[in-house]
C-alpha cells in the first residue's frame, strides 16, 4: 500500500471514557447530562459552555468508544485517524486535578491507540493521539514541561492538543516559554484548537443555535490566538516548532497581509520579529478543514508564497505571476480532516457531510495535481507525525 494512498484524518475528537465519567459526575458546565427528548426517549446532552444555545448538543457512544471510531473510518475508507481529546479539556479544573487528570487521560489515550487494530499487512496502527497538557491557572511550568516529556514517552501519541488560553493569558504568555523550548525538542506536534470563540455578545438576540459560535467564533479564536503567537516571536524562538492549525487557520491567511502592513506602521511590534508576517504562515499546518476548493486554494496560495516575504516590510509584488506553481507548493502543509464525531448526519445510514466536501474541496482545488491532492489527503500527515509504513 503506497503511502499516498492512505487516507489520514488529523482533525478527529474523542471523549475518553475516564472524561466522560468526570463529566457525568459535575452539576455545572461542562458537564454530561440526561434529559428525555421530545419524543420522550432519554438522551444524553453535552454542555460544554454555560448559555449554549439548545442546552447543549446530543452525546452517544460515537463520543467514546473505539468501536464507532473505527466504524466511522470504516464507513469513510479513513486509514489512520491521529485522534485528540475534545474541548473544553482541562481549562476548568484546579491545578493538581488537572495535573493528575492530563496524566492518566494520556496513558488511556495510548492504550487506546496502541491497543487499536494495525492496517492490513502494515505496521502502522489505524489510531494515533494528541496528549493534553493540565494548561490551566497556577499550574507549575516544571509540571508542564514534565507531562510533555510523558507525552513524548508515550509511542502512540505524535503531538499535543491546546486551546488558546495557555495557563490564563494566552499562547504568548512569556511564562510558556520553557514548555515551546521542551516541544520543540521533543519533536511533537502542537495542534491549536478554539474553544471559547468570541464574546457571545457579538452574535445579537435572534436565535441562530450554534451556527455563528461555530462558523465565526470558533475561526476567529484561532485567528487571534496565532497571531499572537507570530507577534511574540515564538516562532523565531523555536524555528523548529511544529504547530497545525484547525478549521484551515481561521482567517489568518486572508488578513496576512494586512497583518504584515500593520506590523510595518508599528516600530514597537516591528522590531521584535525577524521576518514579515506573511513569512510565518510557511512555518505552520493547517487541517484542510474549510469544506470547499476555493478556500483551500487560497490557503494553499498564503502558505505557498510565504517564503517570498523572509524580509520585514517587503512588498505585496513579490507573489506578482506566481500562477499555481505557488498554489502546489502551500499544498505540502495541508492536511485532510473531518472534525469527528461533530456534524453527523441526520440519518444513520448517510455517509458524513464532513467528510465528503472536506474530501470533494481537496479533489477540487484549481492548480493541485493528483500527486498534491495524494498528499493532502495522507501523505503530508505521515510525514508530519513520521508514520512510516512498511
Amino acid at each position: 500500500m503506497a503511502s499516498q494512498r492512505l487516507l489520514v484524518d488529523i482533525h478527529t475528537h474523542v471523549y475518553l471514557p475516564r472524561y466522560v465519567s468526570f463529566l457525568r459526575a459535575r452539576s455545572s458546565a461542562p458537564r454530561i447530562f440526561s434529559r428525555s427528548s421530545a419524543e420522550g426517549k432519554k438522551e444524553d446532552r453535552l454542555l460544554i459552555l454555560d448559555g449554549e444555545p439548545s442546552a447543549g448538543r446530543p452525546m452517544g457512544p460515537q463520543y467514546w468508544d473505539r468501536e464507532e471510531k473505527l466504524g466511522f473510518m470504516d464507513k469513510h475508507a479513513i486509514d489512520i485517524s491521529v485522534v485528540s481529546s475534545a474541548n473544553p479539556w482541562l481549562d476548568f479544573l484546579p491545578a493538581s486535578t488537572a495535573r493528575t487528570l492530563a496524566s492518566e487521560l494520556n496513558d488511556d489515550l495510548e492504550m487506546y491507540c496502541s491497543t487499536s487494530p494495525s492496517l492490513a499487512g502494515d505496521t502502522l496502527k489505524r489510531l494515533y493521539g494528541f496528549g493534553l497538557l493540565p494548561l490551566v491557572p497556577e499550574v507549575t511550568i516544571p509540571s508542564l514541561v514534565e507531562t510533555v516529556q510523558q507525552i513524548s514517552s508515550l509511542p502512540h501519541l505524535k503531538g499535543i492538543i491546546m486551546g488558546s488560553r495557555g495557563v490564563g493569558k494566552g499562547l504568548d504568555d512569556d511564562a510558556l516559554e520553557p514548555v515551546w523550548a521542551a516541544i520543540e525538542k521533543a519533536g511533537l506536534v502542537v495542534f491549536v484548537h478554539p474553544h471559547y470563540g468570541v464574546d457571545g455578545k457579538e452574535w445579537g438576540d435572534k436565535d441562530n443555535g450554534h451556527v455563528l459560535p461555530l462558523a465565526l467564533g470558533f475561526p476567529f479564536e484561532t485567528t487571534i490566538a496565532t497571531t499572537r503567537l507570530i507577534l511574540s516571536g515564538v516562532f523565531d524562538r523555536y524555528p523548529d516548532l511544529r504547530v497545525l492549525l484547525a478549521h484551515s487557520g481561521g482567517t489568518l491567511p486572508q488578513l496576512s497581509s494586512r497583518l504584515a502592513s500593520c506590523i510595518d506602521h508599528d516600530p514597537v511590534v516591528a522590531s521584535r520579529l525577524k521576518h514579515d508576517a506573511r513569512y510565518y504562515l510557511g512555518k505552520l499546518y493547517f487541517d484542510a478543514v474549510a469544506y470547499g476548493a476555493e478556500e483551500l486554494a487560497f490557503v494553499s496560495d498564503a502558505i505557498g508564497r510565504a517564503e517570498k516575504f523572509v524580509h520585514s516590510g517587503s512588498s505585496a509584488a513579490l507573489s506578482k505571476g506566481a500562477g499555481v506553481a505557488q498554489r502546489r507548493l502551500g499544498s505540502s502543509r495541508m492536511l485532510f480532516g473531518t472534525d469527528h464525531p461533530f456534524f453527523p448526519p441526520l440519518s444513520g445510514t448517510q455517509k458524513w457531510k464532513s467528510v465528503i466536501e472536506n474530501l470533494e474541496a481537496i479533489d477540487g482545488v484549481y492548480g493541485w495535481d493528483a500527486a498534491e491532492k495524494e498528499a493532502v489527503r495522507g501523505g503530508n500527515a505521515l510525514a508530519l507525525f513520521g508514520l512510516a509504513h512498511s
